[in-house]
């Protein structure tokens, strides 16, 4: 079932080659039309990078329990998600009543103190939590360096987004200046998973799209038309991508929000460093003019990302759940 993910390699659109990203293009659409998802090769993220941010994920999932929860989760979805805190609320396919079986660290874009979102003192743009230096030397400049090669290479991919649907290349380019990016540190331990509990339960993402290096460890499954569920296929050095809510929401509908979920692994653990590309912070996301028309008018009201953040994370990821953990 996994071969009809399709495989796209953007090798020759980065290079600028002649009519490359229209066939990327068309690739894409036919994807996120159809399935929601698709696994990206060609790319020119480093491999060493890569493999040195699945490093650090386990160097600091294996740190003593008392110095992740110094870093608990705070109000801004930042810093060490306790595992078996969390499940998607919101999902539309499944009752998540259990938690899920991962532990996480997340950060934000990271904003120096003189920064005016920062200042402003608004949820979901204040400081990073860190591991002191000394506990975990290197840490905070290699995650940094990731997410910052990731969010400038996740961009350079938007012109390929714009195409599919029927828009000017460089349509997306302003309100992705400043883009509100979530990176995640994941640790799925081989632990036995309650009935209806899960690695990370059905969901979809709340996001623009979503960009998953990939790992030999399987795990991941994706929703099909068919209500089956199937493996997203492991290709050496790709992302697995997917569109999430918020482009599902912009584009009226038109490209999907897929569900998907992970099994917790059998007999190793599984790591997972997924970036969560948004727009701008008070980005104002309505119906794109490419998808809407006579009898397909659009489907929701307007909304800032920042209020569209505010509602999903009130919803899914509050943080007094992780307060009472000692």
């Amino acid at each position: 079932m996994s071969a009809i993910i399709p495989v796209i390699d953007v090798s020759d659109t980065l290079a600028g080659r002649a009519g490359a990203l229209a066939r990327a293009a068309r690739q894409v659409q036919d994807a996120l039309t159809q399935i929601g998802f698709f696994v990206l090769t060609g790319h020119d993220v480093p491999p060493d990078l890569i493999a040195r941010t699945f490093a650090e994920a386990r160097r600091f999932h294996r740190l003593p329990m008392p110095a992740k929860l110094a870093l608990k989760l705070n109000e801004h979805i930042n810093g060490y998600m306790v595992m078996g805190r969390y499940a998607v609320r919101t999902s539309e396919i499944n009752d998540n009543d259990k938690g899920d079986l991962n532990e996480a660290f997340f950060i934000k874009r990271e904003r120096p103190p003189g920064d005016p979102l920062r200042r402003s003192g608004r949820r979901f743009v204040g400081p990073n939590q860190w591991p002191d230096e000394a506990l975990l030397p290197g840490f905070r400049a290699n995650v940094l360096e990731y997410a910052e090669v990731m969010d400038g290479f996740t961009r350079r991919f938007l012109p390929v987004v714009a195409a599919a649907l029927d828009l000017p290349p460089d349509w997306f380019d302003d309100a992705f200046t400043d883009s509100q990016f979530t990176f995640r540190l994941s640790h799925y331990p081989p632990v036995a998973a309650e009935p209806n509990q899960f690695g990370i339960a059905p969901h979809s993402d709340s996001n623009f799209m979503t960009f998953l290096a990939q790992t030999e460890v399987p795990g991941l499954q994706i929703r099909l038309p068919n209500s089956d569920w199937a493996d997203v296929p492991y290709v050496p050095n790709s992302f697995a991508v997917n569109s999430g809510d918020m482009l599902h929401r912009w584009s009226n509908g038109r490209l999907l929000s897929t569900p998907h979920r992970a099994l917790p692994p059998i007999g190793r653990d599984r790591y997972a460093i997924p970036f969560f590309l948004g727009p701008r912070f008070d980005q104002r996301i309505e119906c794109l003019p490419s998808c809407t028309g006579p009898g397909n008018p659009p489907r929701w009201d307007p909304i800032t990302y920042a209020d569209w953040q505010a509602y999903w994370y009130d919803a899914n990821y509050d943080p007094k759940h992780q307060r009472d953990v000692a």
